[in-house]
């Protein structure tokens, strides 16, 4: 106990120090940053002066995404009490006026917002912050489900498996995140099902974010031959666990022998073409090409790294294993904050809510990055939802200004909590508390609800 308390008082120490030899208040303040404030101002409508203009609504938006209650009635109370404790005239608790206000946001300045949140959260990157003064970026995509509504089952349909009017609209996305600080570069959005809706044509479309030098990371879903040639051809670098129907046919005693089930081997452009690729591009991948197979921990792995020398296996290997913090992203994005199960009921504001999680959680990545810069420690040692916490408890005040100190104590605050390390951690995917007795709806809501007027509840 006596060593914990010793620690704490050296770290905050050393972030104290730290703050005192850095512009943390401009920092702060980075919402209000040229960059920032140009994107808003160009994309903003056209509006009069109106209860709840772009720039309110657009925080108020943020306060859901970051709120455990993600209601409008909530959001809208607090910006009438805060107008009443602020000596303004009261104003209605009616939700209208806000949703109309929520619809007239333009999707393209949320969508800029957050993307260009996580350039600025990248280009802070120190290189002690990368692998080997490289930057890794993750890979990977889930689905979330919006509401029961025709719009949307029009434009994001759900399981065919499932009955009319028991499933929910589904929509899968696909992100590109930075391995060293978290935030989400981009994302690409579409259907569930159906043609030009796979993560491997929605990854297609974030490419351009990837430039030379960069390290790509993904699971096994992710190794094509396709994608392989794509990035070689960019000079890109990339590390795939081996497909199933490829992993079954991996023999090490072939190709090019480089250690113990490592080898390198020769692919061959398949001879069928994808049904997403175009005859063009199809004629533009290489015939062949050359990449390094191995094993490690019962995994293999296939990489565009061919030299041992420059990264040996150990090193391949442990790379790797951090692309499981692409699943930690995913979970702070859809359990943390919320998004797995979104609330706004047609397509359009739908899409415009996944991008208000995204900004709020590239937001919260940005606190984290320079907490971490000031505490001489990786951001992902630092807790998310901490740091969630202390924002949402920071700013219900609502408050115009900061104070110098306001702003370190929150850094401060910020890097006290770290989470564990706990590698090699296994846990049962099972929960011990039983839900409640009731039955699945297994018709829809409307005729279950017909049966209950006439028969009663059994």
């Amino acid at each position: 106990m006596h060593a914990t308390s010793s620690l704490l008082r050296h770290q905050q120490k050393r972030v104290q120090n730290h703050l005192s030899q850095s512009d943390i208040y401009s920092f702060f303040n980075l919402l209000t940053s040229d960059d920032l404030l140009s994107h808003v101002e160009e994309n903003l409508p056209e509006h009069r002066e109106r209860q709840y203009p772009p720039t309110e609504t657009l925080a108020m938006f943020l306060s859901q995404a970051l709120n455990a209650d993600r209601s409008c009635q909530r959001v809208v109370n607090e910006a009438a009490t805060n107008r009443l404790l602020g000596g303004l005239r009261p104003c209605s608790t009616s939700t209208g006026g806000y949703c109309r206000a929520r619809q007239r946001l333009p999707l393209e300045m949320v969508r800029g917002l957050a993307r260009l949140t996580g350039q600025l959260v990248d280009e802070q990157v120190p290189l002690q912050w990368r692998w080997r003064h490289r930057p890794v970026r993750l890979i990977d995509g889930s689905t979330v489900t919006l509401p029961d509504t025709d719009d949307n089952q029009a434009s994001y349909p759900q399981q065919k498996s499932q009955k009319d009017g028991l499933g929910f609209p589904i929509c899968r996305f696909v992100g590109v995140t930075c391995l060293s600080s978290g935030a989400v570069l981009d994302v690409a959005v579409g259907r569930y099902q159906g043609k030009g809706s796979d993560e491997q044509t929605l990854l297609r479309s974030l490419l351009h974010n990837l430039e030379i030098d960069d390290i790509v990371l993904g699971d096994a879903f992710y190794c094509t031959y396709f994608l392989l040639a794509e990035l070689q051809s960019r000079g890109i670098d990339g590390v795939f666990e081996q497909h199933g129907s490829r992993k079954r046919k991996t023999d090490f005693r072939t190709g090019q022998k480089l250690g113990s089930h490592d080898h390198l081997v020769t692919y061959t452009k398949p001879k069928r073409r994808p049904q997403w690729m175009s005859d063009e591009a199809y004629a533009a991948a290489a015939e062949s090409l050359t990449v390094r197979e191995l094993k490690a921990d019962g995994k293999v792995l296939v990489t565009t790294f061919c030299c041992p020398k420059e990264v040996s296996k150990h090193a391949v290997k442990d790379l790797y294993k951090s692309r499981w913090n692409v699943e930690l992203d995913l979970r702070h994005i859809k359990t943390t904050l919320g998004m797995e199960t979104l609330s706004c009921r047609t397509p359009e504001m739908a899409i415009k809510e996944l991008w208000i999680y995204m900004l709020a959680y590239n937001l919260v990545r940005l606190l984290m990055a320079q907490s971490a810069f000031l505490a001489d420690c990786l951001p992902r040692t630092l807790s998310f939802k901490h740091t969630v916490q202390l924002w949402v408890s920071f700013t219900c005040q609502r408050r115009q200004t900061y104070t110098e100190e306001q702003v370190a104590g929150l850094i401060q605050m910020i890097a006290e909590r770290r989470v564990g390390n706990r590698p090699g951690r296994v846990e049962p995917r099972a929960v011990k508390r039983r839900p409640k007795p009731l039955p699945l709806l297994t018709e829809s809501r409307e005729i279950a609800r017909a049966r209950v007027e006439q028969y009663g509840h059994p």
